[in-house]
């Protein structure tokens, strides 16, 4: 089975490319990839060095792969190499670590891989992200004019708005990506090679094809409700969720929603100028906080 999968993925990448002459760290974070993702990347001609590839049954994940990307970071650096790939313990997430040492988070690896398909004639019509999505991948797809529409936050959702519309890619910023004319369901190996694939069509690095796009700086904050807190009917909250966007306009975005495991409500602002999404997320915050 594991050969047939290592053929498979390395089925899924041109096959006029080769990755000889590229350095990579592949983290598999003790889980399900350890064995075939290092195999994959040799086989396609990378030199290949490999953390996170030891399982003991307890490890998976721990200070390791797509989580926890620092243990990555340091051993690109020390290895000198090109790019390192971060899975996690399942395989279907993907973070990118450049040479020199900057992380590429889901959104980004996912307006790459949609510019990598403009690039050989082949645009999509649109693409799928989530509520969570930085809004600077929004602004730069429809400036390109492609379609962009938001699913909830989850791997599953994103799929389910895929299949819907018939569109092929869509993803969230933790790394789960999907190419539905790639694999059936989000896949790190795949992913990354979709990435990969993109740098040699191009001549450049990730860093090069993602200069056009800076990501928003975004502010998270979560609020503990008391029991039996109405904060929807809150008409300070809606007060102030409108005054933040109207100041904000098309320059940033508002996103309140209830987490789904905790008494909490998570007030999120992203906006071209990060001092302006933390004052307006604290504003809003603050009309939800208990002395309010």
């Amino acid at each position: 089975a594991a050969g047939r999968y290592t053929e498979f993925c390395k089925s899924t990448f041109a096959n006029d490319l080769t990755l000889r002459g590229m350095k990579l760290v592949i983290d598999g974070a003790h889980g399900a990839a350890y064995q075939v993702a290092p195999q994959v990347f040799h086989e396609l001609g990378a030199d290949v060095t490999s953390i996170g590839c030891a399982p003991d049954g307890l490890n998976i994940n721990k200070n390791v792969g797509a989580t926890h990307p620092q243990a990555l970071i340091e051993a690109v650096k020390a290895q000198r190499a090109d790019y390192g790939i971060a899975l996690d313990g399942d395989a279907d997430r993907l973070q990118l670590i450049d040479a020199s040492g900057r992380l590429f988070n889901g959104d980004e690896l996912l307006y790459l891989m949609v510019s990598e398909r403009i690039a050989r004639g082949d645009q999509p019509v649109g693409v799928v992200g989530t509520l969570m999505t930085n809004m600077a991948v929004e602004v730069a797809l429809r400036g390109q004019g492609i379609d962009f529409v938001r699913a909830r936050v989850g791997d599953r959702y994103v799929l389910e708005e895929l299949d819907k519309r018939g569109w092929l890619l869509g993803g969230e910023g933790s790394g789960h990506l999907l190419a539905l004319d790639r694999h059936t369901t989000g896949d790190g190996i795949v992913s990354a090679l979709q990435v990969l694939q993109a740098c040699l069509r191009s001549g450049k690095t990730v860093a090069e094809l993602l200069a056009s796009v800076t990501l928003f700086p975004q502010t998270l904050i979560n609020v503990r409700l008391a029991p039996g807190q109405d904060w929807k009917g809150n008409p300070a909250l809606a007060r102030e969720t409108e005054r933040a966007k109207a100041e904000l306009g098309s320059n940033g975005r508002v996103l309140i929603r209830a987490s789904g495991t905790e008494p909490l409500v998570r007030v999120m602002v992203e906006a071209r100028d990060a001092q302006q999404a933390d004052d307006c997320a604290r504003r809003i915050a603050a009309t939800l906080e208990p002395a309010a």
